[in-house]
């Protein structure tokens, strides 16, 4: 094993124990706090809010189809322990489930309009909160990691972190980026893929666009310990990279 993988390893352990544990899980996702906002609509949404317990740069994260389970608070209280005020939203409201196809049709059921001023809505109250230093940064995997390009193409934030998420965006949307971007794919991933993913990485680089790009020898869902594709050296090294990235832009 390389020594760059047996690090990343030994720095992610700490979160890939916690995420295979249901019952650790369960317990970090316990000691966050409920947040609530209004959008500028007046629509009511939720987030899970974990503190550092100091004034910090924040994390806006965004579930996979899924919805906001265990598992994405979890890696919101590891943020937090890595010195991160860190928010994880709710595009579900409230529903949570286990079944790909009901998770499926809860994506497809997302109002896209709606989802996108949510999305600004927590980006705006985290610039804004006295928790947070003012800086803010997008995290989001799977649906999510498509809609931390969708937040921070729709609002400046400092750096947006995407796994494996559609980065199907037109090059006008993505000349509204602010900050750097981190992705991370897979190569055996059938629908983020590289003719998909190549031309957005052309498209910032002809922007000007700061960006990192990195391909894993894995499927769709690496980092996911709770799914068959999980990769326990790629998701050690993947969150790895996004620690850094993190540390470097806020």
């Amino acid at each position: 094993m390389m020594d760059v993988e047996r690090r990343a390893i030994e720095l992610a352990r700490p979160l890939a124990a916690v995420l295979a544990d249901p019952k650790l899980t369960a317990a970090e996702a316990a000691g966050l706090e409920t947040v609530t906002i209004s959008t500028p609509s007046g629509r009511q949404v939720k987030g899970a809010l974990a503190k550092p317990g100091r004034k910090a740069p924040a994390v806006l994260l965004i579930h996979e189809w899924w919805g906001l389970n265990d598992q994405i608070k979890a890696v919101a209280a590891e943020l937090a322990n890595q010195g991160y005020l860190a928010l994880a939203c709710d595009l579900y409201d409230g529903v949570v489930t286990t079944d790909a196809g009901k998770a499926g049709a809860l994506m497809e059921a997302v109002d896209q309009a709606k989802a996108r001023e949510t999305l600004t809505a927590w980006v705006d109250w985290l610039r804004k909160t006295p928790d947070g230093n003012g800086k803010v940064a997008t995290l989001g995997w799977c649906m999510g990691g498509g809609f931390s390009l969708v937040a921070s193409t729709a609002t400046p934030v400092d750096a947006t972190v995407i796994y494996y998420g559609n980065v199907g965006a037109t090059a006008e949307e993505l000349a509204k980026l602010k900050g750097p971007v981190l992705g991370q794919f897979a190569e055996k991933d059938g629908w983020i893929n590289h003719p998909m993913v190549d031309p957005f990485a052309a498209n910032l680089k002809k922007l000007g666009k700061k960006h990192e790009i990195h391909w894993y020898d894995a499927d769709h869902a690496f980092a996911n310990p709770t799914g068959q594709h999980y990769d326990k050296a790629d998701a050690a090294l993947a969150w790895s990279r996004t620690l850094e990235f993190l540390k470097a832009n806020l």
